[in-house]
């Protein structure tokens, strides 16, 4: 009888004990599938549904936490699918750019499903609302933690599906509508973004985020980078709504239910805006380069046009879809700024940081908007400007809470919107480019003046029809409470923050951390 022979794994596998720690980097994800499939399997029992949801949604946001805290005090963490020895085991590797937006989207996502309470009734709740916003979750949290192009995209297409689910629930025509304009442009995006990762592969071999980061440099002669880059450009700019690709977003976020809007707004443009950074700044930061003058144009005319189309809106949700478009212009002008002045050499982390800062914001504060408008309709009977009036005398802590919002998008002190516009416009100004700094101080003033005719009609003229007065609602007022606390926390105490977005931008810029996370004995 032959002796038994011994494989040695060690040069296809990990072969030590993965630590309990790096479970985390996976954990998010787990936790929202699994919670998603128990939720379905109870759609006949909304009320328990509903419970077991939240609380499901608290302990994603405290996973988050933990995975962050972990983050920030001892670098990126990575875990690797199978155990396979990467690049060719799928690796989960967060950053403290993935895990800070990985937190703040569960934030969100925590007051969306408790205004949800609210906001969605029995019958959405039978037909799967709670199980969609944990699969969206479960997408969200892919994107930002996975270290694998392809599985970007896999995460890309799972939060999708599960986002077709929730503009549509309800059935209405509207819904219908808005649901096919979303739809077919995202398939667009979808189908660029699909035909650069097959490009990729064909050039690389690869698809590790750490190993193409690596190799970029050697075969930037031989490899069509700058094709791939302009299509990475294209597919996550229609993703993200930003100019000339943005017309799909005001004309579906103002169709679902108010609190999918606000999850909408608040999340999956940022998804976008974050696959965008993480290729164009950490993969391919010498063709971003060159694309710098076509972003920083992109995200001048992002930020006025949306602007503009928010001074022209009747309806409140049409309108705070074009403040998610004006917002997006200002993380694409730290993209464009993080490469360096229009025409010219140089470039630094002030940018990319400022693009950060500004993400975070823009998640908690777009989410606290929309939920600010269910709360303007419920008030006031409707959503149209024309038809509203006199909130100000029905609730004037209601109406303080709004005007704190409103400054925040506006950019005004002492609110969280302050201190990402401050680095941007330094920025550009540092890097000769005060025609950006002009249009991001442009797209201020004209969302301060949209926020003001806003505030004057809604709640300072005098109602058109008498008011009933509105008792609080717990369920829509602790949410919105809660988000524009944070609003608020953000910008008297912006250190913190501004401190973790400048390191998250200086790990974009110079990778060796996350490249030693994924590579510890360096690169194969």
């Amino acid at each position: 009888m032959a002796a038994p022979t011994t494989v040695d794994l060690s040069a296809a596998l990990i072969t030590a004990p993965v630590p309990i720690a790096h479970w985390l980097a996976v954990l998010p994800v787990v936790h929202c599938i699994a919670l998603g499939a128990v939720l379905l399997m109870l759609r006949a029992y909304p009320r328990l549904q509903a419970g077991l949801a939240i609380s499901g949604l608290a302990g994603l946001a405290l996973i988050d936490a933990a995975l962050l805290a972990k983050v920030a005090a001892e670098g990126p963490l990575t875990m690797v699918m199978g155990r396979w020895l990467p690049p060719f085991g799928i690796a989960f590797t967060v950053d403290l750019l993935g895990a800070l937006l990985a937190f703040t989207a569960a934030l969100a996502a925590l007051a969306g499903g408790i205004y949800a309470l609210a906001d969605i009734g029995e019958s959405g709740r039978r037909y799967g609302f709670f199980p969609l916003l944990m699969l969206l979750m479960a997408g969200v949290s892919g994107a930002f933690l996975t270290g694998d192009v392809f599985n970007l995209y896999v995460w890309f297409e799972v939060l999708l599906i599960s986002s077709f689910g929730l503009i549509i629930l309800g059935s209405e025509r509207q819904q219908i509508d808005g649901a096919l304009k979303y739809a077919v442009l995202n398939l667009i995006a979808t189908t660029l973004f699909l035909i650069g990762v097959g490009i990729l592969y064909a050039a690389f071999g690869t698809l590790n985020m750490a190993d193409i980061a690596a190799r970029a440099r050697d075969l930037r002669g031989t490899a069509p980078l700058m094709t791939l880059a302009s299509l990475f450009l294209l597919a996550f700019a229609m993703k993200a709504a930003a100019f000339p690709v943005n017309f799909w977003l005001p004309a579906a976020y103002h169709t679902p239910r108010i609190v999918v809007s606000a999850l909408f707004a608040g999340l999956l443009t940022k998804v976008g805006i974050y696959a965008l950074i993480r290729v164009m700044v950490m993969l391919l930061p010498v063709e971003r380069q060159e694309l710098t003058p076509v972003i920083a144009l992109a995200a001048a005319a992002t930020i006025v046009v949306g602007a503009l189309g928010a001074l022209a809106e009747n309806d409140i949700r049409r309108l705070f879809g074009y403040i998610v478009i004006s917002g997006i212009g200002n993380m694409l002008a730290g993209v464009a700024l993080g490469g360096g002045p229009v025409g010219g050499p140089g470039g630094g982390i002030d940018g990319i940081s400022g693009a950060v800062f500004y993400a975070l914001h823009s998640m908690v504060l777009m989410t606290a908007l929309y939920l600010a408008a269910g709360e303007i309709a419920r008030r006031g009977g409707g959503f149209a400007l024309s038809n509203l009036g006199g909130l100000y005398r029905q609730s004037g802590g209601f109406a303080a809470l709004s005007l704190v919002l409103f400054l925040a998008a506006c950019g005004l002190p002492p609110f969280s919107g302050f201190w990402p516009k401050v680095i941007l416009v330094k920025a550009a100004l540092d890097l000769g480019a005060g025609w950006l700094s002009a249009a991001i101080l442009a797209g201020g003033l004209l969302t301060t003046i949209a926020f003001g005719r806003l505030f004057l009609l809604a709640y300072w003229r005098p109602a058109p029809v008498v008011l009933t007065p509105s008792k609080a609602e717990w369920r829509t007022s602790l949410p919105l409470a809660a988000l524009t606390a944070l609003v608020i926390g953000f910008g008297i105490l912006p250190d913190r923050l501004l401190a973790l977005s400048q390191a998250a931008a200086a790990g974009l810029a110079d990778p060796q951390a996350y490249l030693h996370s994924v590579f510890p004995g360096g690169v194969r």
